[in-house]
């Protein structure tokens, strides 16, 4: 039987959006106070959705203390009290929090085999969140 857990974990870090491509005018009027050239930071709560088979002796999808190191790991730790635009990941991409909920599917993805990463959910302010579910996971995101 498949079933979903999610998990919940909060990470601080800051970002300027600002994109290359465009002069300084043009990154102001799409991006607006965003566009600070001292960035801004914010009080993320990411949450991660995983997916998979009951185990029938334990009951559960996967360890919870098992996600839990990955995240804080691959996540927490690379992420947490930083600047996103100085991350590797982002020297070609706006740190948007898009980009940056794709960004912790796809580390998460190559790091967690325990379970499926179906989802990630990131709340950036009490007003915004993003989700991403990766492409090949929608089908089964939605149908379960």
């Amino acid at each position: 039987m498949r079933a979903y857990l999610g998990r919940r974990y909060r990470l601080s870090a800051s970002h300027r959006l600002h994109c290359a491509e465009l002069s300084d005018e043009e990154n102001l009027a799409v991006y607006g106070k965003c566009n600070n050239p001292h960035g801004h930071g914010h009080n993320y709560i990411v949450e991660v959705k995983v997916a998979g088979d009951v185990d029938p002796v334990t009951g559960m999808v996967c360890d919870l203390a098992q996600l839990d190191e990955c995240v804080r790991r691959e996540i927490l730790d690379r992420f947490g009290e930083t600047n996103l635009n100085l991350y590797e990941g982002f020297h070609e991409r706006v740190p948007t929090t898009e980009n940056f909920s794709m960004e912790i599917q796809h580390l998460l993805k190559g790091a967690f085999t325990k379970a499926e990463i179906v989802l990630v959910r990131v709340e950036e302010t009490a007003k915004n969140s993003f989700e991403y579910v990766a492409p090949a996971e929608m089908g089964k995101a939605v149908q379960g």
